[in-house]
């Protein structure tokens, strides 16, 4: 099967490498331990392959490694064949591994550009660039913008789709310099991702990356132009690495914007687009954390003379009121009063003003979305990737490597190679769905696990943390609660649990998609997303929406409590609700998460980066050439920045869905995004192997994700404040006095709030099951204990039923949250309106741009032709769609 490329095969020449005493290492590279180039010094590495010799080896598998080395040189006769030039070196660290350069020649640049669509410069831009308007305080932001004596503005051109036929109308002042180095990258990716490395019949193999999943090769990376803490001494090396650490990456630099364009250029537009979102994201954070830390602060300032937490704390009013037993058996009774420190650490959260900050939230998510947009489309246009979606969207060579069914195109009505029929892709998506299903599934199985741990822990906490004995916790009886014992134990593993499903459902979610086999690396990427979020949107938010909306709501009354499972009697909330534990799950979350972050991010690829250094005893990165210290570096990941995106995706979904309980939520997110840019920007810069420059034209799949989290932030805040707070109840105590006077209050006043909010139950009705084992001595001539809920008392004609003002408070919240959801959604219905997505000046550009294309290139090539037609003919008149073009005879 090979015979088809034998004089490929022959043609290609290994660098000779033996291992004899005469042979110098630095000879390879011209003694250039930063050199780009052949050992010529005048062809440019591309790309670089990394494999492993077998000769070398101490075992003998010589069947495998004939394989291996039969599919590397098939590959790389292939590239030959396609025009590329290769050239092999041996390490100098470890001589059992290859070194195969990769070179791109000026003929096969711009036949790939032509077939990727890639957009070139044709004329300078000739439209007045639209003034800052931070311009009039130039002399204070310029210390926070990059150095210009460093980092120099881009020149600004219209572009256009590179065609190789008409190379004469592209702005090309050096051949060497045309195509950027990112561009050759991509380009030389492609072609290693669609070279043939095997035929096994009909059956044609090709890919780079199917070569690396087999272990063919090891790697495979573009280089980096210079260490990143070190000038390159390579004559005209344009030191872009070095520039983005001194300018970005580096920890003094902190202070300072992106520079997008030289990340865009160095690292491609996928990258580009994902920092400048994150750093867009982070700035309008700015806004929203202090709005919260505004609302916060006048929490804090109230919490002392709030009226209820004083009734809860004072001794005559709440340490006379007895408490029922909150579960059965064992609990006992208990005053009011053991609950004073977490009511007054409730009225900082619960309060009037975490209204104010949940709707405006709501509409800052907004106009966060919205101007996004407009930036966005601005970015669009100057990286050139506006029309990319139509252009550039290729089948992934694993699609195409497994087409072997034929349908008819639906468009161009010709045959086409498909690697399912219809009825497989169903059963492939089928199997998808079925998949997410289940694990969802076990999501809330896990889930309901940790109610019933909650239930039996609440159980022996309510036992032992109110025994009058326990005198070890006498100092922080006021603090440790049962319920704030059980919460913050709770939200331990759950976030452990969290943790390890995450981990198996990553593995499973890639499976599925992988057997799904989608078209095209977008379709792929997209499907993968869905996957994950749906996953990871169940699994971080399924305790919070338990303890927002179903703990304490459905819990019945002591004489009928409700039990789960027909067992564990169900959760009671504080008397002041449920809302202090909600915002511990919330911190427990969102503080574990970003330190597991940051120590999977940070330092695991340092460590590992380290160890593999010492594993292979490198000396000086003097005497390492520049192909060969990329290589000791970390490998990206297949998925990329696929889990950066994720990570802040959760991340705001923790900051609009529950900021009603949580108004620090975006200071937290913003103090974590200030350190995520920088570090991002360090690992990626320092850590790792360039990346293969992808395009990219918006967020992707993350856009309307970010949008329904929009839409559902609203639901949620407005049913946190009706259901998880006290703020309506009060709001109805607060304005009754006149109408329904349910207090001994005479005008509109807080006073009396805490007894009028709890029920009395008679202590004879308990039943056998749930009646307490223990009574406290200062209990023994008392014949009632009060509850939470809006009941009639013992005696009463329609005893324990709920009264009149339970339905009032109900009516009250349903209300709260139809007028809020509407008043919010109209809002932000309007805002969507009246700001534009794309800005104008924007798209006068695009047109400027399309109409200098078609004028440059077209309409030249149009009229080249018809002058050559005209030329052709001795006298005679051409009609040419509408004009006459007169020919004067000689």
């Amino acid at each position: 099967m090979y015979d088809l490329m034998e004089e490929e095969l022959f043609e290609y020449r290994v660098v000779e490498l033996s291992s004899a005493p005469c042979f110098s290492p630095q000879a390879d590279f011209n003694g250039k331990h930063d050199s780009l180039f052949f050992n010529d010094g005048v062809r440019r590495i591309d790309f670089v392959l990394v494999y492993e010799d077998e000769d070398k080896k101490d075992f003998d598998k010589r069947h495998t490694f004939q394989r291996k080395k039969r599919r590397r040189e098939y590959l790389e006769a292939s590239l030959m064949k396609m025009g590329m030039a290769l050239e092999a070196t041996r390490s100098v660290v470890d001589d059992k591994l290859i070194f195969v350069k990769v070179h791109m020649p000026w003929d096969v640049l711009c036949t790939y550009a032509e077939v990727l669509h890639i957009k070139l410069p044709i004329q300078p831009n000739d439209l007045a660039s639209r003034p800052s308007p931070w311009r009039f305080f130039s002399c204070v932001t310029k210390h926070f913008y990059p150095s210009e004596d460093k980092i120099g503005t881009e020149a600004d051109f219209y572009t256009a789709p590179f065609e190789k036929d008409r190379l004469e109308y592209f702005y090309v002042k050096d051949q060497d310099n045309f195509f950027t180095p990112s561009m050759r990258s991509r380009m030389a990716y492609y072609i290693l991702n669609r070279a043939p490395y095997e035929i096994r019949g009909n059956i044609k193999k090709f890919g780079i990356t199917k070569l690396l999943d087999s272990g063919v090769y090891k790697a495979a990376y573009p280089l980096h132009d210079c260490r990143f803490n070190v000038r390159s001494t390579e004559l005209g090396s344009p030191n872009e690495r070095l520039l983005l650490y001194e300018e970005w990456a580096h920890p003094k630099s902190f202070y300072k914007m992106q520079p997008l364009d030289l990340i865009r250029k160095y690292y491609g537009e996928k990258i580009g687009i994902y920092f400048a979102w994150l750093g867009f994201y982070t700035l309008m954070l700015a806004l929203a954390a202090a709005v919260g830390l505004g609302c916060f602060i006048y929490g804090y300032h109230t919490q002392e003379t709030s009226t209820w937490s004083k009734e809860v704390c004072d001794p005559n009013i709440g340490g006379a009121i007895v408490m029922c037993p909150q579960c059965d058996l064992e609990c006992t009774y208990w005053r009011l009063n053991s609950t004073c420190e977490s009511s007054k650490k409730l009225c900082i959260f619960d309060n009037f003003g975490t209204l104010v900050f949940a709707v405006f939230m709501s509409v800052w998510v907004t106009l966060f979305l919205e101007f996004w947009k407009r930036y966005q489309a601005e970015l669009e246009y100057e990286w050139d990737t506006v029309e990319f979606l139509e252009q550039e969207e290729q089948p992934r060579p694993e699609y195409e490597a497994k087409c072997s069914h034929e349908r008819i195109n639906p468009i161009t009505r010709a045959k086409e190679k498909v690697p399912y029929t219809a009825c497989g892709r169903c059963i492939r998506l089928s199997l998808g769905i079925g998949t997410v299903l289940f694990w969802i599934l076990l999501i809330l199985a896990s889930v309901v696990a940790i109610i019933v741990y909650r239930l039996a822990v609440f159980f022996a906490f309510s036992a032992k943390l109110r025994a009058q004995d326990l005198k070890e916790l006498e100092p922080f009886r006021e603090y440790v609660t049962p319920q704030m014992a059980t919460t913050v134990s709770a939200s331990i593993i759950s976030f452990v649990v969290i943790m390890i499903l995450n981990i198996l459902y990553e593995r499973v979610a890639i499976w599925i998609t992988d057997f799904e086999l989608p078209r095209t690396k977008t379709e792929y990427e997209n499907s993968l997303t869905l996957k994950m979020f749906l996953f990871q949107f169940v699994n971080y938010y399924s305790s919070c929406f338990y303890i927002a909306f179903a703990k304490g709501k459905v819990v019945g009354y002591p004489k009928e409590p409700v039990y789960l499972l027909g067992k564990y009697r169900n959760e009671e909330c504080d008397p002041g609700g449920c809302l202090m534990e909600l915002t511990t799950q919330l911190t427990v979350i969102m503080g574990g998460k970003a330190i597991w972050n940051n120590i999977q991010e940070v330092l695991l690829p340092w460590v590992k980066n380290l160890i593999f250094r010492h594993c292979t005893q490198a000396g000086s990165e003097k005497v390492i050439p520049r192909w060969e210290q990329d290589y000791q570096l970390q490998p990206i990941g297949k998925l990329g920045l696929f889990y950066e995106y994720l990570e802040m995706v959760i991340q705001f979904g923790f900051v609009t869905l529950f900021v009603a309980s949580f108004p620090l939520a975006p200071v937290l997110a913003l103090v974590n995004n200030l350190f995520e840019i920088r570090v991002d920007a360090w690992k990626i810069t320092t850590q790792f192997r360039r990346m293969v420059p992808e395009k990219a034209q918006d967020i992707g799949a993350w856009q309307p994700i970010l949008q329904g989290v929009a839409i559902l932030a609203v639901a949620t805040n407005a049913m946190i404040i009706a259901f998880s707070s006290d703020m309506i109840p009060r709001l109805v105590y607060y304005w009754s006095f006149s109408v329904f006077p349910y207090g001994d209050h005479a005008e509109s006043t807080m006073s009396g709030y805490i007894n009028n909010t709890l029920s009395i139950f008679n202590i004879d009705d308990f039943s056998n099951f749930s009646r307490p084992h223990n009574t406290p001595y200062w209990f023994k001539n008392s014949s009632t204990c009060r509850y939470r809920d809006f009941r009639n008392p013992p005696g009463h004609h329609k005893e324990y039923q709920y009264n009149m003002q339970y339905w009032h408070v109900i009516a009250a919240k349903m209300a709260f949250i139809i007028v809020v959801e509407h008043i919010v959604y109209f809002t932000k219905f309007v805002l969507s309106y009246i700001i534009p997505d794309v800005p104008v000046h924007v798209r006068e550009q695009i047109k400027r741009e399309r109409y200098l294309t078609q004028v440059i290139i077209h309409e030249a090539n149009l009229k080249l032709t018809v002058d050559t037609q005209v030329s052709t003919v001795p006298n005679c008149l051409c009609i040419i769609g509408q004009s006459q073009i007169g020919v004067k005879i000689k």
